[in-house]
């Protein structure tokens, strides 16, 4: 056999990588996330060793609470980064502050940035006023109960603490959106190993409820030097003058954004009110079990999900030139790749769950059971299929899904509190899968085929070749 055609061990790794669909950016958000994910898990275990059920329902039910960030984020960062992809196209951004291209795609990238700036700095502030009160006001009435947890601190810390996180999110979507992916993956698994020391440190000195806290000062601390690097091209935007051809808020962000917003707020209450109103009406036990099984299974997705994720710019860039052959190309490859290994993942992580139940029963007693983690993962799986197809759609700065998350956050908000009180996790896994897993993809799939149609046939007609099918 010739030198050159010996399968080496550079081309074999190389051959796995396409086979996969694993580019430096899939690959280190991936390793990123499976290194939250094992801290996760350790974080789990430790949980049961220095946490008590109780405990565990208020950590839980603290972490949810922190997700209301959404509320002030309003879905805007993946706006940014979308219209960042759409106009860097046409521009080449050195970390030194050089700008070359369009001047037109200059001025509206700017502008972009400026708005960014702004919007973010008064929300937060907004945030900083509200979101720690919110937090007192649920969990003070539990303080004549019979639980007693030293909540005060560590969610004072956590919700201040979100705030530094929530001012540095935006621009890493916008970076995201220049083009440095790989750059941005690389930083999120950084951010990825700082916070599991965080929060494995907290756990292992007693302070298992600061956790949250810690976790996200560790990112904060990590994303604040990779901006820091950056400063000079970010001074730039900032400081150029855009208005003779600044985007308007009004009429190119404004009809997509609220639309974004509203999918959002819609996608908490979904995903995310569950362990808040199983606590009022349960107990923070079962809202601690139904805490760490959901957790269990958003991670799932969550690392799988990079697949899809990391190539939301380049489906903007396709888009901006027109390119969709290779858009569908690049999409439906990585989806199907992806569903298929999270199937996979799903099938082992059930059967760890049903063997966890006669090997550490102690770990089992703080999970739902195997026929409600089973449920979970079905409406994981038709969650996960519904926010690929939202991430295709909306790289063409629409917002299509808007009424199938509004009927489907009314639906589990709906289904919780008929089914939650009476029949505990069980009721609330069976109305989570009918309302995500069931309405909620299968108005997914119509509202993607319906578009997909509407869009082929605009393409199609343009180039004169037949649509794909």
């Amino acid at each position: 056999m010739p030198l050159d055609r010996m399968l080496t061990p550079g081309k074999l790794v190389r051959s796995l990588q396409h086979m996969l669909g694993l580019d430096r950016a899939v690959l280190y958000t991936v390793l990123a996330r499976a290194i939250t994910i094992l801290g996760s898990t350790g974080t789990v275990l430790l949980i049961v060793h220095f946490l008590s059920p109780v405990e565990q329902g208020y950590y839980y039910a603290l972490y949810s609470l922190i997700a209301l960030q959404a509320i002030f984020e309003l879905g805007f960062s993946f706006v940014i980064q979308q219209l960042a992809a759409h106009e860097s196209v046409h521009l080449a951004l050195a970390p030194d502050g050089g700008v070359t291209g369009s001047a037109v795609a200059h001025d509206r990238l700017a502008s972009i940035f400026q708005l960014m700036v702004r919007w973010y700095g008064r929300a937060a502030v907004c945030m900083v006023l509200i979101l720690p009160l919110s937090g007192w006001l649920f969990f003070s009435h539990r303080q004549s109960g019979p639980y007693h947890v030293a909540w005060q601190l560590p969610w004072s810390l956590a919700a201040i603490a979100c705030a530094s996180t929530f001012l540095l999110s935006p621009f890493y979507s916008f970076i995201d959106g220049c083009g440095q992916v790989r750059e941005v993956a690389a930083m999120r698994l950084r951010e990825g190993t700082a916070a599991l020391l965080m929060a494995w440190g907290s756990m292992i000195t007693h302070h298992g409820l600061y956790a949250p806290a810690m976790v996200i000062l560790g990112q904060a601390a990590v994303g604040s030097h990779f901006i820091w690097q950056r400063r000079r091209l970010l001074q730039e935007l900032y400081r150029h003058p855009s208005r003779r051809h600044a985007v308007s808020w009004r009429d190119e962000i404004l009809p997509f954004q609220w639309r974004i917003a509203v999918s959002w707020l819609c996608a908490y209450f979904t995903a995310q009110a569950f362990i808040p109103l199983l606590f009022k009406l349960r107990g923070p036990v079962e809202a601690g079990q139904m805490g760490m099984s959901l957790s269990i299974t958003v991670y799932m997705s969550f690392l799988l999900l990079p697949w899809i994720s990391t190539k939301a710019t380049p489906f903007g860039k396709l888009i901006a030139q027109k390119d969709f052959v290779s858009l569908d190309r690049l999409f439906f490859h990585s989806f199907r790749l992806s569903l298929a290994l999270l199937a996979l993942l799903a099938l082992v992580a059930l059967a760890g769950i049903v063997t966890i139940q006669y090997v550490f029963p102690r770990l089992a007693s703080r999970l739902v059971s195997p026929t409600v983690f089973a449920i979970l993962l079905l409406t994981m799986l038709s969650s996960y299929v519904v926010q690929s197809l939202a991430i295709y759609l909306r790289s063409f700065k629409h917002e299509p899904f808007l009424g199938l998350y509004v009927t489907t956050a009314l639906l589990s908000v709906s289904m919780v509190l008929l089914t939650a009180k009476h029949w505990g996790n069980m009721g609330v896994a069976v109305g989570y899968f009918l309302s995500t897993g069931v309405i909620g993809l299968t108005l997914a799939v119509f509202v993607f085929l319906k578009h997909r149609r509407r869009i082929a046939s605009q393409v199609f007609s343009m180039l004169q070749v037949e649509p794909v099918q």
